[in-house]
């Protein structure tokens, strides 16, 4: 994606199921369990780079010795950081002789991640700013392990401030900062009350301390947590969670927008946002690794038991549509296929712009993410060019025309074209506070092939999406034309991005979408102004309205005009001022028809579309409309 958006975020739990000295004397190294942890992130690195955290509980620790640790940094390079500070930490107590790794025992009691559960999270900041008391996992402490909690995830709620005032209503004090302290305090209030009511009866049962949290820990039940608690969540999540006591959970929302996978042999469970790092870090095939169903709650008892359960009823399946253009790693098998799919259904767009001139066309990509959808385009084509091939051949041979010639004509000359055209120099920061210097820095943050592209060649490059146009404006768009084509196509594997996602990703202000910016320069261009305040006067009037909100009054912006009609004008808007080149560029956008044929399991199209899973998405929606109408900045939701 050439525009910067703030991306998933990126969860892993480790859960081991053997004593640490069986993975010393298999595996030659107690900290296996804590490897796997740091390898499951590494492949996650993709899903985010602000801030990364790290937790354990170890099992059975004796009364007066800690039995829970967090580490968490938002520096440069932060799982990187995490992990090495421990092993040095690690390694110097190696060096002094108060851990012997070839005894298990000694690695528990004295390296604060000689543990048998592990809870890694990845973030991009969307909400509480990038500093350290943002950065997940979030702990809420008790002295007794039962009531410890530990909380982590890929989520955003549309709702924070409905959850603040039911904690309120509880008695609570909730101190008004993100979702995730609204969300952890929720689940920590159900616990505490879980852990009372046990507590209670045992205690009338006269039975010793000790006994009474042994037997606590033993019949807390988290999937009734949940179930209490998750009842006022409105938001796309992966909850990712750990208990003081040793029990560990993974919750994923009802209408399964955020992702995740599980992986279970005999050795471990473990968890991660993405079906792929789990295959590759544990050496699994696919079918091993389940997803975790929409509304269910997976938990991992201190015991190893494992229990999938459905903590409210299931909504339509509206899966994130995005985690398969952009955001998910491209190894994962079905992504690979979907991305390469998304290229090929371009392809009749693409023979329409370029005049099936397959001999003056050359094709790219832009960014690295977008190489799988290039190869599905580029096969695509060339079936579209052999079959052309060999129906004349076949008339050819059957006129009796066919020689030398006119094959080498057909065989060797007017296939598509691809080319190395532009690459990304990562090693270029826009680290300068000063807007102008910055974007300067930005523009030169790509580089071209001088030289692959000839005066006469249409030049295609394919994206992943186009949001706000930023990018192509200030310069993708200009470093192309030094390449001197006749003509410029953009190529974007998503639909047009008209609507503010709520759930997950942070692109909640509709003036900053460049397809909402073509519609409203449409509507004042025509003399229909007026729509602008005629939607401004509904959205307040759905705000204001009891109950839930179900209805997108923004559409309205749009349905004026055609999606082409939209991508013209998009055209105009990105195209750059001051420079030489003077030929003719085109944007053209995946179809909704073809995305969904593309990937057909993850439906949840709300940003294309404007139709949201929840109640909260059409609250955003009116919201984001409002914030614009009055000129306010900042997200639509708290």
């Amino acid at each position: 994606m050439s525009d910067q958006i703030q991306h998933e975020c990126g969860v892993a739990i480790v859960r081991l199921l053997k004593p640490l000295a069986y993975y010393q004397e298999k595996y030659g190294t107690p900290l296996w369990g804590f490897f796997k942890l740091f390898l499951l992130m590494e492949k996650q690195h993709n899903r985010g780079q602000d801030g990364a955290g790290v937790a354990c509980v170890k099992l059975g620790v004796p009364a007066g010795e800690p039995f829970m640790f967090r580490e968490r940094n938002i520096k440069s390079n932060p799982l990187d950081r995490i992990f090495k500070e421990l092993l040095e930490q690690y390694g110097e107590k190696v060096s002094d002789g108060t851990i012997h790794p070839e005894f298990a025992d000694t690695v528990k009691r004295h390296f604060d991640f000689g543990a048998e559960v592990y809870l890694g999270h990845l973030r991009y900041g969307t909400s509480g700013g990038y500093s350290l008391s943002a950065c997940h996992p979030f702990f809420r402490r008790s002295p007794w392990p039962t009531r410890n909690l530990m909380l982590a995830g890929n989520f955003n709620m549309t709702n924070t401030l409905e959850l603040n005032a039911s904690l309120i209503a509880m008695g609570q004090h909730p101190i008004f900062a993100t979702d995730t302290q609204a969300v952890l305090e929720k689940i920590g209030y159900f616990l505490d009350a879980e852990h009372e009511e046990l507590y209670r009866q045992l205690r009338t049962r006269g039975l010793a301390g000790a006994e009474i949290s042994r037997r606590i820990s033993e019949d807390l039940d988290i999937a009734r947590i949940i179930t209490r608690a998750a009842d006022r969540l409105d938001g796309g999540y992966t909850l990712a969670g750990l208990i003081g006591n040793g029990d560990a959970f993974l919750v994923r929302d009802p209408s399964g927008i955020r992702p995740c996978s599980y992986f279970q042999n005999d050795e471990v469970v473990a968890f991660a946002s993405e079906r792929a790092p789990l295959m590759t870090v544990f050496d699994a095939d696919a079918a091993a690794v389940r997803e975790v169903p929409p509304g269910h709650v997976v938990v991992v008892k201190a015991n190893g038991a494992v229990t999938s359960t459905a903590f409210t009823p299931p909504l339509p399946r509206a899966s994130c549509s995005f985690e398969r253009i952009y955001f998910s790693r491209g190894n994962d098998l079905d992504i690979y296929r979907e991305r390469k799919a998304l290229g090929a259904r371009l392809a009749d767009q693409v023979l329409a712009a370029t005049g099936r001139d397959f001999a003056n066309t050359v094709i790219g990509f832009i960014p690295n993410t977008a190489e799988v959808a290039y190869y599905g385009l580029m096969e695509a084509l060339r079936l579209r060019r052999r079959d052309e091939v060999k129906a004349a051949v076949l008339d050819a041979a059957r006129r009796g025309v066919l020689d030398e010639a006119r094959l080498d004509e057909l065989i060797l000359r007017n296939w598509p074209r691809a080319e190395k055209v532009v690459s990304k120099d990562v090693k270029i920061r826009t680290f300068i506070g000063q807007e102008k210097w910055r974007n300067e820095l930005a523009s030169h943050v790509y580089d071209i092939f001088y030289g692959s592209v000839k005066p006469t060649d249409n030049l295609v490059v394919i994206d992943d999406s186009i949001v706000r146009g930023t990018t192509l404006r200030r310069s993708i768009i200009r470093i192309l034309a030094r390449l001197n084509p006749k003509k410029i196509v953009i190529v974007s594997t998503a639909p047009q991005i008209r609507y503010p996602d709520c759930y997950g990703i942070d692109m909640s202000e509709l003036s900053k979408f460049i397809a909402f910016e073509a519609a409203i320069a449409l509507l004042k261009e025509r003399g229909r102004g007026e729509l602008l305040e005629e939607v401004y006067g509904l959205c307040r009037e759905e705000l204001q309205r009891e109950g839930p909100i179900t209805v997108n009054h923004a559409r309205k912006i749009y349905e004026p005009f055609t999606a082409d009609e939209i991508s013209a004008k998009v055209v105009e808007l990105v195209r750059p001022r001051g420079i030489e080149w003077s030929g003719p560029i085109q944007i053209v956008y995946q179809t909704i028809e073809n995305l969904h044929a593309a990937v057909p399991n993850h439906p949840g199209d709300w940003y294309f579309t404007g139709k949201y899973p929840t109640p909260g998405g059409y609250r955003v929606v009116n919201q984001a409309y409002v914030n614009y109408y009055e000129k306010h900045e900042g997200r639509s939701y708290e």
